[in-house]
């Protein structure tokens, strides 16, 4: 061996050693050099993160620019989703829509918990009476479709915008709660915790306005106490980075960018065709593939007038007189089922006609009210109510007098005529159109459409206090933190010197060499 290599080898040991001592030692600050977790230091807190957890029933759709809007000619000349391009954050969504089942769950709960608010469990239950028309027989539906186990895993159907909304939030606290009592941090009693304004309630829990009732076997550990004192600590907040973002109803453009899954068209920084379905094909039908699947229909929608399912005898195609069973059908790209048919879908945005023109290029929506905690005389949080939550107020003038980016807490209005008001003068609303403050957008086709409501990009609306036998929903969830998932390569060039590793070594043997 020479004495050069000799000397390489020695270094290349060297460096593996201190690379062993320097992620075995405890993190410290690069501001102050302090060490994170350390009582010594006052003991602040640096978590490990390993990324966010995926909630039940979720699946990732990771995030990027797309052209919204229609991509086939609009039927009925409305011109209110005219094509832009767009880009939406990764977010989680639901594998299906939200089944009988589910709903059926959420509203037990809330019978069995509030039991002084009877109010609160009838104010949940769906309109069971949607099924009803003046021309047809559709009794049996209205008395089985939402309670029968035949139908408990089909989509729910006559719940508003407003019920929709309230079952996201519930569903936040109970996937919450879940999270805190299987990391055994805390230990939850259901029936006894459970009782009225004493139950889990997320935002009320991270503002001290919650104590659960007996404490868990695996405490997280609470470095500002000294050594010889106990460190334990059964209270996570939001920098533990352990409970998750809210469940909600997914904007339009995350709905939208959802049901065009571009993910499978995609090459190098290029999408290579504009698709006018949620899969890769321009006809409903399966045109390839195994003989059994040729010519079967991808979608619960109405083949032809009169025609809703097939025919007896074998040949029932989509086999969806009504609505099908969540899981019916093929997935697309990024793994949802039925974003073209079964039922359509309410989604957060608040309708108008222009919203192509009046949307932000990131994030795209209308419809955000500013609220905050409601604070008492001493600036400590208010109390929760009777149901167990928080209280809130919208944000005022005054208080946001410097800022630049909002001052009122209203902001669905934002940029509509001057004689706007609640929608109802701009829009003639009751007279020339039903546009205000309530209509909300709903997407996708249904079992009672044809196939043009099946397009990603055609759009609807409806106020949020009414519902149909047509129409359910399924939940969104953010993605916090890299928009590619809990993977180590999360962004182009490395966090050490922003170059990667084979440009250094190239830059290396070209300065050797000269």
């Amino acid at each position: 061996m020479t004495k050069r290599s000799m000397v390489k080898n020695t270094w290349i040991a060297a460096s593996a050693v201190a690379l062993v001592i320097a992620s075995c030692s405890k993190p410290s600050s690069r501001t102050t050099g302090q060490a994170y977790n350390n009582p010594k230091w006052g003991g602040f807190a640096n978590q490990k993160y390993k990324g966010q957890e995926t909630g039940p029933g979720l699946v990732l759709v990771e995030g990027g620019a797309f052209r919204m809007g229609a991509t086939e000619k609009d039927l009925l000349y409305n011109n209110d989703n005219v094509e832009r391009k767009v880009t939406v954050n990764s977010f989680y969504m639901d594998e299906t829509e939200v089944s009988n089942i589910q709903y059926r769950e959420y509203v037990y709960w809330l019978s069995r918990t509030f039991t002084d608010y009877p109010e609160v469990f009838m104010n949940a239950l769906p309109d069971t009476l949607c099924w009803r028309s003046k021309l047809a027989y559709n009794e049996p539906f209205v008395e089985y479709y939402y309670r029968h186990p035949a139908y408990k895993d089909y989509p729910v159907v006559g719940v508003n915008w407003q019920q929709a909304n309230d079952f996201a939030a519930w569903r936040t606290d109970r996937v919450n709660e879940t999270i805190l009592d299987k990391k055994k941090i805390v230990k939850y009693n259901v029936v006894a915790d459970a009782n009225n304004e004493t139950n889990f309630n997320t935002r009320a829990y991270l503002s001290g306005q919650y104590e659960f009732s007996k404490k868990g076997k695996k405490p997280l550990k609470d470095y500002s106490k000294a050594k010889n004192k106990d460190q334990k600590r059964y209270k996570v907040a939001v920098e533990d980075g352990i409970l998750l973002p809210d469940y909600r109803l997914p904007t339009e453009a995350e709905w939208e960018y959802a049901a065009n899954a571009n993910i499978g068209e995609t090459q190098f920084d290029n999408i290579d065709q504009q698709k006018i379905y949620a899969w890769d094909d321009y006809t409903i039908r399966i045109k390839d593939g195994k003989e059994k699947n040729r010519g079967m229909i991808r979608a619960n929608l109405i083949r032809s007038k009169g025609d809703m399912g097939g025919i007896a005898g074998g040949a029932l195609n989509d086999a969806g007189f009504i609505t099908t069973p969540v899981y019916s059908y093929w997935p697309n790209a990024y793994g949802l089922y039925n974003m073209a048919g079964n039922v359509s879908e309410w989604t957060l945005d608040v309708y108008r006609p222009l919203s192509l023109e009046d949307m932000d290029m990131f994030m795209p929506f209308r419809g955000n009210v500013y609220r905050t905690v409601l604070l008492d005389q001493y600036g400590a949080v208010e109390q929760k109510d009777s149901l167990g939550r928080l209280q809130y107020r919208d944000v005022t003038k005054e208080e946001n007098a410097n800022r630049r980016n909002y001052k009122e807490a209203d902001n669905i209005g934002f940029k509509d005529e001057e004689n706007y008001n609640d929608g109802e003068m701009t829009y003639e609303y009751g007279v020339t159109s039903m546009v205000n403050n309530k209509a909300r957008v709903i997407k996708g086709g249904s079992w009672n459409d044809r196939q043009y409501w099946g397009i990603p990009g055609t759009r609807r609306f409806l106020d949020e206090k009414q519902s149909l036998s047509t129409l359910g929903f399924r939940c969104a969830m953010i993605r916090i933190g890299a928009p590619v998932g809990n993977s180590k390569k999360k962004y182009n060039r490395l966090p050490s010197s922003g170059i990667d590793k084979k440009t250094q070594r190239k830059s290396k043997k070209n300065a050797t060499r000269s």
